[in-house]
């Protein structure tokens, strides 16, 4: 189970909208960020476009942030 699971089950749909990536991740990621990764093939797998709206599938996104996160020891950060 990665740290991101839980998200699934605060979110109402099975899709997040670009618009919406910050409020579904909590403020870690940025609409613009992921346009900027989908440009560069880079961003999570199964997006899907209605009109001018792009969407991602929460299973593809969770498990895209979950490739992305590295475990910080808390002596480093300071």
């Amino acid at each position: 189970m990665g740290i991101f699971t839980s998200l699934k089950d605060k979110w109402s749909s099975s899709f997040v909208a670009r618009d919406q990536v910050a409020e579904f991740s909590g403020g870690i990621l940025h609409p613009r960020t992921m346009a900027n990764k989908d440009s560069l093939k880079l961003g999570p797998k199964g997006r899907v476009r209605m009109g001018r709206t792009i969407a991602y599938p929460v299973d593809e996104l969770i498990e895209w942030m979950e490739s992305r996160t590295v475990a910080v020891d808390e002596r480093e950060v300071a």
